[in-house]
């Protein structure tokens, strides 16, 4: 990584921490801090909406210039091969927005089925599903030094919604939202353990509300911005310790958050179901995955999240399976 493009970051950086935080939805603080970054010029900014800044006129406007700066590219993908098609264009260097989810479309999130699974799957692309403001900040300015400071190799993904949130991240939580998953409350111990990402992690934690108020249940929330990152760490750390019976075990993220506990985990993503199934095989309690699709064609709502944690509990002998049978037929789960 040149030392120019380094300092550049680095600028963006200290613009970006020396700039008031929004602490709204998602879109609005990457669209402010696509101002920040705008007027400070030490980055490319890129709006994909824009007539001058078109995908097709990005080779031509970037040849214009001899180093490489930070790049924030805010677009609306709606498929896998438009995204390839701007990975591309952009080889596969800077942190890519998407702000689809806030478009009508019959899919979820809307994004085509073929988009989170390219995503998940594209080896130099790290994705993230920011559920607040809080957490998008985050994840772009990690995303700064990482890619740019650090100058690790790929891209960023940021799906953006536009619902506000009032979550607050201290010091912890923004390292941890980087690296996949922070509790919402930390040193919790619970009945059962609530993982959400993106806009369904509201679902979720009204979904604890209703474990507490109508059950007696405890839940602990983690807000998930990253399934695919906690996977493939942990899948790196399986593979590392397989070639390495002799060398010091290696842990990752995932077993360290959810470590110490047997309490079941539901994990809950906007997203085909496929998108949680990446962690199943690093659980080591009873799992359940819930995307769109798993129930119902939407993103779960509460309500099948409430009921999937009583099943997991009556499944370990927690709790009567009739249980389960009186949730089925208290709530609207249509």
């Amino acid at each position: 990584m040149p030392a120019s493009t380094a300092y550049s970051a680095q600028r963006c950086i200290d613009a970006l921490d020396t700039a008031a935080s929004p602490g709204n939805s998602p879109l609005n603080t990457v669209m402010t801090i696509a101002n920040t970054l705008e007027s400070g010029r030490e980055a490319w900014v890129i709006r994909g909406q824009s007539r001058s800044r078109r995908v097709g006129n990005w080779p031509t406007w970037f040849a214009r210039n001899n180093g490489e700066k930070p790049l924030l590219y805010l677009h609306s993908a709606t498929s896998s091969a438009q995204l390839c098609a701007l990975s591309d264009q952009i080889a596969q260097r800077g942190i890519l927005c998407n702000d689809i989810e806030n478009q009508p479309s019959p899919w979820p999130k809307g994004a085509h089925p073929s988009l989170p699974l390219w995503l998940a799957t594209h080896p130099r692309c790290t994705p993230y599903d920011p559920a607040s403001g809080d957490e998008a900040r985050a994840i772009v300015l990690a995303g700064l030094r990482t890619l740019y400071v650090d100058g690790q190799p790929g891209f960023y993904y940021l799906a953006l919604h536009d619902q506000d949130a009032s979550t607050t991240l201290d010091s912890q939580d923004r390292a941890d939202a980087h690296k996949g998953m922070y509790p919402i409350q930390r040193g919790q111990v619970a009945d059962v353990r609530l993982l959400g990402a993106g806009r369904a992690l509201e679902e979720v934690m009204l979904a604890a509300r209703l474990l507490a108020q109508d059950w007696n249940i405890t839940a602990q929330v983690w807000s998930c911005p990253s399934y695919t990152r906690l996977a493939r760490e942990a899948a790196a750390a399986e593979r590392w310790n397989r070639l390495h019976p002799l060398a010091p075990t290696r842990s990752c993220h995932l077993r360290e958050c959810l470590a110490g506990n047997t309490a079941p985990v539901i994990a809950v993503t906007g997203y085909p179901q496929a998108i949680v199934d990446q962690l199943r095989a690093h659980v080591d309690t009873r799992f359940i995955a819930l995307g769109a699709g798993s129930v119902q064609a939407t993103a779960p709502s509460r309500y099948w999240v409430v009921v999937s944690a009583l099943r997991a509990l009556a499944e370990q002998g927690r709790i009567d399976a009739l249980d389960v049978t009186k949730a089925m037929a208290r709530y609207p789960l249509g």
